[in-house]
């Protein structure tokens, strides 16, 4: 039996953080008991600092880790897709692959215990395989012509198979509005919705919602200007698209898990329309890639009344200058300051852990539980996460 105590735990099962208390689990880090020190002074393994559940990281494209440092911030949209068709092939297989496994290696040491991955390609499938961590590999496809729509899902369930045959959880799922044609959003859902999950990238930016709503704006002129296809203009949000097309599918309600990453611009109709069509609906906050790439954050407020269960996650290196969950949490506290840190916790561990049907292993800190043991340190007096707030892997 091994033990841990600390001046914070936040076992997130609990709404409010335990002063200086302990917890005990055995070898292979299943949780026995959690309670209060009797005298800290005692303790042969005090942190100072908190102790919380393996994170859960709800976003990210694992793959794009080769991209640290390329891309110029506050671009918007527009400006960031450019960067990305032009970046996208930088650097060798290789050197791709190796950035991949060391960033999964620092995101397992800092405390990860699971994720949701986009995958466009299998570069990332043999770091994943091999890591200690739970991942969920989405494969995300494009295709704005609705002639190559059998062919792209024909290719995807291929790349689905090989997961798969690494012993990965994988399976479809489409983009977003703006760089599918409407009979592959439909076509991709169904695939992805058979595994039960599905994630997509939905109202990341004001330029998303110009495009669909009234033909016009950055997005609609460079897609034009490119000689791309673009979506229908529907005088809809780009929620309400989509969510027309998952009708496609099968009728309401939707027992799946579905995740809506981003939701920048989410409104009180986009959440009443989700909560009448979805049983089962998340959203992944990423708010660091939000404000690299067009300095905006989404309506947390809004979102808490909702009800709907709200998730972290860091997307890409190539919007964001690391991969880390506390510099994501730290960065919520700081603009929403209203949220006590538990919640953000708990959106950072149990949140993600329900999406990824988990939670009965992730996600808390009880007994039977085996969710991985963090430890944050330099937290305030008050208990708060500071600048200087580290995460590291206990168990």
């Amino acid at each position: 039996m091994r033990r841990v105590a600390a001046s914070y735990l936040c076992t997130v099962s609990s709404a409010t953080l335990l002063r200086n208390a302990y917890v005990e689990y055995s070898d292979d880090g299943t949780i026995t008991s959690v309670g209060l020190c009797d005298d800290i002074s005692s303790e042969e393994n005090f942190i100072e600092g908190m102790v919380v559940p393996g994170f859960v990281n709800s976003h990210c494209h694992v793959e794009l880790s080769y991209m640290l440092g390329l891309f110029r911030r506050g671009t918007g949209m527009a400006g960031f897709i450019d960067q990305i068709n032009s970046l996208r092939d930088t650097g060798t297989r290789e050197e791709r692959m190796a950035a991949i496994r060391a960033r999964m290696k620092d995101m397992w040491n800092s405390g990860v215990s699971a994720m949701a991955d986009i995958s466009n390609c299998s570069e990332s499938f043999a770091a994943k395989a091999s890591s200690p961590m739970y991942v969920r590999t989405f494969l995300e496809v494009f295709g704005t012509r609705k002639e190559d729509c059998p062919s792209i899902i024909s290719d995807v369930l291929k790349l689905k198979e090989e997961a798969e045959g690494l012993g990965l959880d994988a399976a479809p799922t489409p983009h977003a509005c703006y760089t599918m044609s409407p009979e592959l959003i439909t076509a991709s859902s169904a695939e992805g919705l058979r595994s039960g999950f599905l994630s997509y990238h939905s109202e990341e930016s004001p330029e998303e919602e110009e495009m669909l709503i009234s033909g016009s704006g950055p997005m609609y002129e460079n897609r034009v200007r490119c000689g791309l296809e673009t979506p229908p203009v529907t005088g809809k949000s780009s929620l309400l698209y989509f969510l027309d097309r998952l009708r496609e599918v099968h009728p309401a309600p939707f027992g799946e898990h579905i995740l809506l990453v981003h939701e920048v611009c989410l409104d009180q109709e986009g959440i009443d329309a989700v909560k009448e069509m979805m049983d089962h609906p998340f959203i992944a906050l990423c708010p660091k890639s939000n404000i690299f790439i067009h300095n905006a954050l989404p309506p947390v407020e809004l979102m808490r009344r909702s009800g709907i269960r709200l998730t972290i996650g860091t997307d890409s290196l190539s919007s964001n200058d690391d991969l880390d969950m506390v510099s994501e949490m730290f960065c919520l506290q700081e603009n929403f300051p209203q949220v006590p840190l538990g919640e953000i916790v708990e959106w950072a561990t149990l949140g993600g852990a329900e999406f990824l049907g988990k939670e009965d292993v992730l996600g808390t800190i009880e007994p039977g539980k085996r969710p991985g043991l963090v430890a944050i340190d330099h937290i305030s007096p008050s208990g708060a996460l500071t600048t200087a707030s580290r995460s590291r892997r206990i168990v």
